[in-house]
């Protein structure tokens, strides 16, 4: 019998198709990462029994890096990184250990089966899936076809099962045109943002931004919004003049005419016209024209559309509208939400999706007569060959999806049953009235079907008084003419929909990217989301813009990016050269990048005029080991500390609260030393500002603070106040926090464990001796008599924290509360381990063996 792996992009997905493949018949468990189950049944494969083991991924299994030195920002020229640095694939998450993972469950097996996300994503997912399981699959006859590729719009028993019939061929093109446009942002985005980062952020102190960065997409679409502020900066109102009239066909009534001029710009030809108006009594038809005129029902719903209404009407930002839309997806409500298309396939069930609607109270009785009357085909779209338009799959209540998912659902659901409705048709009169020689008009509507806009009432044609009946040569009374002073009003900021539809327009991102990238500019702080989902640059958006223009346009113009997306297009369809076109595009930006560097005191000149020199900016906070001045510690992001003396910059740790440490000094270099903190119930250690910056001894790194210096004898560092090897992570240590009292605590100097002891002791020390059980350094706790909790009233104890057992009921291990986004650890769920030689450097690379005592005692504290 054979086996066969199948994998889907999310676990979620792989438990939904293996339901509906082996019709609830199957066996679950859980996968060695903890991530994903695997989900096995039997069956029959291409006309053979088989056995079926039916997991997935997480998205992608690899991310696309820079070899060792070119990562670090410091070692490197960012001009290197064009065509000079080596690129390799990682794993997106190494936590998830999903190569070993697919490796594993995919030995043995004869066929693979890819469920993966059917757009170009997911074909670069396939073969990422294949690189990882061929190797270790059983070997094929020579013309044996192992690798079969289902391609799906939805999740529902009928797609499936047709999927798994028509089993066809992963496309290479698709994979290599998301392979090139990985290694373009990598190479681009990372020289420019380097670039630029290190000179603005050496220069300025209130830019505030940790990262000033530059993306072929990310740019341009700021270039959007900066170009519309600039429209309003430079916008001069202008006075107008609007001569209004009022008819009264009957005595209680009136009728406000347009004016078929609309409006004149001089003063005193608004009032001539005025005067000649005034001169006559009655207003005279001068013709009545009715017109039937009809308002289209939608095309069908693809994602930039959706993107739109969620923003514009549901108030939703395009990223959140996103994972909602793949949340329904995945769930079974709606087919794939990422589709460029709006045109439904010939063959398309628009009945059975609709008679899946015709229970729910909110549109029921519309399904139940379109059903019955005979449906509308929808109108004919673009087929970009990708998905079907973005369809309601079953039915949903509001109790089932709550919320956001509920809106964005109800929306897709109405504009589905709009789009296989009739249009809506109206009754347009258009009345011509003549004052004296002047001409003004009035129309009204009424509508004689309301076809779609009964589904989707905010379509709807508004009411409006209804006209009198007339005829060519009535004459009315005249209530009143006036003139009406009026004046031309700027454009408002761009809306978030105003902007995907640039987007679109000018070929910036994909509809999958376009979420991304309007969230990147905003995470960036280039602009900030106002009111009605407006999109208002800032300071160092507008900038950053104006200073791209003033160096090279093209960097922020759209049309460099959008003959790059078809290039890519062109590789996804097999008309061009991967590698032609990853060296042709390198080599242009190459050159952009060299004179960009060459003329970046054109962008400072701009910089100058918005924001204030490092020197100019902060407050002074601590004293330089080099000059013994007092060094300014900027707090605007990214926070660091100058010294305007020896005009030096060290960066500091991020999100987290700075200040002096009671003025003590580094004994290697004598600067004085600062306590980070990530608050109260978080971590907090001292660091020297130039160790961190400039890392002492060769087994540290840049970016760490005392608690992981090595130095042997001074009485911040790791060695003196290192305890014993974290209960959670593979190579932390537990460093007493010397500043916690009367609070105490210790904290893992790697990930978030955080171990609260002896509340309300004198003192904690950290012994010089160890533990002969675990090796972990013994401590000593000096309690006040009045709040002693050891036994027989002793105020002194000494011992080992995990295996001491007058300890024991005085230990709490948490997880600190952190705002930094490096410090996510685990969730307390895995077995302790036995304390290796926790505090000395060479006791971690070889803990002993834990025992079975110390294994024990490590659980009881997770």
């Amino acid at each position: 019998m054979k086996t066969v792996l199948m994998v889907a992009e999310k676990p979620s997905l792989a438990q939904s198709i293996a339901k509906i493949l082996s019709r609830g018949n199957m066996s679950s468990r859980k996968g060695l990462n903890g991530a994903c189950s695997v989900h096995e049944y039997t069956g029959s494969f291409i006309g053979q029994s088989a056995h079926f083991k039916m997991t997935s991924v997480c998205g992608h299994v690899m991310t696309l890096d820079f070899i060792g030195k070119y990562n670090s920002w410091d070692k490197v020229d960012p001009a290197e990184l064009f065509s000079k640095a080596p690129t390799e694939k990682k794993e997106a998450n190494p936590k998830l250990t999903m190569v070993k993972f697919l490796q594993v469950e995919g030995r043995g097996c004869d066929c693979i089966v890819l469920w993966l996300d059917c757009d170009k994503e997911g074909e670069n997912i396939c073969f990422e899936v294949l690189d990882a399981v061929l190797p270790v699959m059983n070997k094929p006859r020579s013309t044996e076809r192992t690798i079969y590729r289902a391609k799906f719009s939805s999740i529902t028993d009928t797609d499936i099962c047709n999927a798994m019939n028509h089993l066809g061929e992963p496309n290479r093109n698709e994979a290599l045109s998301v392979d090139a446009r990985q290694e373009l942002d990598l190479r681009i985005g990372c020289a420019f943002t380097r670039f630029q980062t290190k000179y603005f952020q050496g220069k300025y102190g209130n830019l505030d931004s940790s990262l000033i960065s530059f993306g072929p997409c990310q740019t341009p679409t700021l270039g959007f919004c900066v170009e519309r502020h600039d429209k309003i900066q430079s916008f001069k109102p202008e006075t107008y003049w609007v001569l209004q009239a009022k008819v009264n066909p009957e005595k209680e009534s009136s009728l406000t005419l347009d004016w078929d001029r609309v409006r004149v710009f001089d003063r005193e030809i608004a009032q001539m016209f005025l005067n000649i108006t005034k001169m006559a009594k009655e207003a005279k038809v001068e013709s009545v024209n009715k017109k039937e005129k009809v308002k289209q029902r939608p095309l069908a719903l693809n994602t930039v559309e959706m993107l739109r209404v969620a923003s514009a009407a549901l108030g939703m930002g395009p990223q959140h509208a996103m994972q909602i839309a793949e949340r329904l997806y995945t769930q079974g409500f709606i087919s794939y939400p990422r589709t460029e298309t709006t045109h439904y396939p010939e063959n398309f069930d628009l009945k059975g999706c609709l008679r899946q609607q015709a229970n729910n109270p909110y549109w029921a009785e519309t399904v139940k007569a379109l059903l019955s009357e005979g449906i509308n085909r929808p109108r004919k779209g673009h087929d970009a060959g990708d998905h079907p338009p973005i369809t309601p799959m079953r039915a949903a209540t509001e109790a089932e999806l709550g919320g956001d998912g509920w809106r964005l659902y109800e929306y897709i659901t109405r504009h589905f049953i709009a789009t296989v409705s009739t249009d809506c048709k109206y009754l347009q009169t258009t009345i011509s009235f003549s004052i004296g020689p002047e001409r003004f008009t009035c129309i009204g509507k009424v509508v004689t079907s309301p076809g779609f806009t009964e589904i989707m009432p905010w379509h709807s044609i508004p009411l409006e008084e209804s006209l009198p009946p007339c005829e060519k040569g009535d004459l009315f009374p005249i209530g009143e003419i006036k003139l009406l002073e009026k004046q031309t009003s700027p454009p408002d900021y761009l809306t978030e929909a105003e902007l995907i539809t640039l987007m679109e327009k000018h070929g910036i991102g994909t509809d999958a990217s376009i979420p991304v990238h309007i969230n990147n500019i905003c995470q960036r702080n280039y602009v900030t989301v106002e009111s009605g989902r407006r999109l208002k640059p800032t300071n160092l958006g507008i900038v950053l813009v104006h200073g791209y223009y003033k160096i090279d346009a093209e960097l922020v113009l759209p049309t460099i990016r959008s003959a790059v997306e078809k290039q890519l297009n062109l590789i996804a369809l097999g008309k061009a050269n991967y590698h032609q076109v990853l060296e042709h595009t390198l080599d242009i930006f190459k050159r952009k990048f060299h004179y960009f560097v060459d003329s970046i005191a054109g962008m400072d000149e701009l910089m100058e005029v918005s924001f204030s020199p490092l020197a100019a900016t902060g407050k002074p906070l601590s004293r330089c080991g080099k000059c013994h001045r007092f060094m300014k510690y900027i707090q605007a992001k990214p926070s660091r500390l100058h010294c305007s003396h020896c005009d030096d910059t060290y960066s500091l740790p991020q999100n987290g609260t700075i200040k002096l440490y009671k003025e003590l000094r580094c004994p290697l270099d004598d600067f004085e030393l600062v306590l980070w903190s990530s608050g109260s119930r978080g971590k907090s250690y001292p660091l020297c500002p130039y160790c961190y910056n400039h890392p002492p001894f060769r087994d540290m790194k840049k970016g760490m603070g005392c608690n992981e210096c090595t130095h042997p004898t001074c009485q911040h560092s790791l060695s003196m106040l290192g305890i014993g090897q974290c209960v959670e992570c593979e190579n932390g240590v537990l460093v007493l926090d010397s500043t916690s009292g009367p609070k105490w605590k210790m904290a893992c100097n790697k990930c978030n464990v955080i171990v609260h002891f002896f509340e309300n002791a004198h003192k904690v020390r950290v012994s010089p001796e160890t533990c002969d059980l675990c090796d972990a350094a013994l401590v000593d706790v000096d309690f006040n008599k009045a709040k002693s909790p050891l036994p027989g009233d002793e105020t002194q104890h000494s011992g080992c924290i995990f295996c001491d057992p007058v300890f024991q009921d005085l230990v709490e291990l948490k997880h600190a509360a952190m705002r930094h986004p490096m410090h996510r650890g685990g969730q307390g769920k895995r077995q302790g381990r036995g304390r290796g030689k926790g505090r000395r450097p060479g006791g971690r690379l070889n803990p002993k063996k834990p025992k079975d005592k110390m294994a024990a005692l490590a659980a009881y504290f997770v």
